[in-house]
């Protein structure tokens, strides 16, 4: 990654469905320090957490983060990304990365890959990523974003509805044979002068209906492009069911912590 990109892991303690989550501990780590630790490791001249909870703020600042304490009106993670770029000073032509502070094992190689794709290409203002989907049970969940892009790999649309879809497989209710998914993985690369543009924009509706912050970008014109991932990002934990699943993945914990919950104080 260019030296010049800045990470900045956006960490609110009150999240809506899992209250907390980012202190929750993964093999006897809070999620958070997972998630900073895999940030550290992708090249970036900078690492920061920006969050508005003195929780998470010690926390971090106790395994060595460093930590930028923003608003809490702030509607998402690019809000809260978009002040702390301002608390930070960096110039419009800088590079921030946006990786969200529930992606425990994000790999470093594809927060580099957002960041330098970015750069490959000036005429976007935003660049992120996509993986295929097969399975049907994936394709039919709201919880994964698909995208459609053109044939240069801007964005054309987001959804949680399967898009692209086949017209005469519509009353169906079934995936259609050979159809080509692709789902939306939520880590984005900005130019900071844009990241300034868009949180002055309003919100249109796509974006309230769809629950998809991306779409005030598309909507107001700007372009995102998108590549496939080199590698699988991992589970996000949005759940206490994901939050099991990290855990199986990473090595489990003990009981006694996942009856209290497993949160760090």
């Amino acid at each position: 990654m260019s030296a010049a990109a800045t990470v900045v892991i956006p960490a609110r303690f009150a999240s809506t469905r899992l209250p907390g989550k980012v202190l929750m501990s993964i093999a006897g780590r809070p999620m958070i320090q997972h998630v900073w630790e895999r940030a550290a490791s992708s090249g970036a001249g900078e690492v920061v957490i920006a969050t508005d909870d003195e929780r998470v703020a010690e926390v971090a600042r106790g395994f060595g983060a460093f930590v930028v304490m923003t608003a809490a009106r702030h509607r998402s993670g690019t809000e809260r990304v978009a002040e702390a770029v301002e608390r930070l000073a960096l110039g419009n032509d800088d590079v921030v990365v946006n990786v969200q502070g529930d992606e425990p094992l994000i790999p470093a190689s594809l927060i580099s890959q957002v960041a330098e794709d970015l750069v490959a290409h000036p005429r976007a203002q935003v660049a992120t990523l996509l993986e295929p989907m097969a399975r049907e049970a994936e394709v039919f969940d709201s919880a994964n974003v698909k995208v459609v892009t053109d044939r240069e790999g801007y964005a054309l649309y987001f959804s949680r509805a399967p898009i692209p879809w086949h017209r005469g497989h519509f009353e169906s209710g079934a995936l259609p044979p050979g159809s080509a998914v692709s789902r939306h993985i939520g880590l984005y690369a900005y130019r900071v002068g844009y990241l300034r543009t868009y949180v002055g924009q309003d919100a249109p509706e796509i974006e309230a209906l769809e629950a998809l912050e991306q779409l005030r970008a598309l909507y107001h014109g700007a372009r995102i492009h998108v590549t496939r991932a080199q590698g699988s990002p991992g589970p996000s934990v949005d759940t206490a069911g994901d939050l099991a699943r990290v855990r199986a993945l990473v090595g489990g914990e003990g009981e006694s912590a996942a009856r209290r919950g497993g949160a760090l104080r």
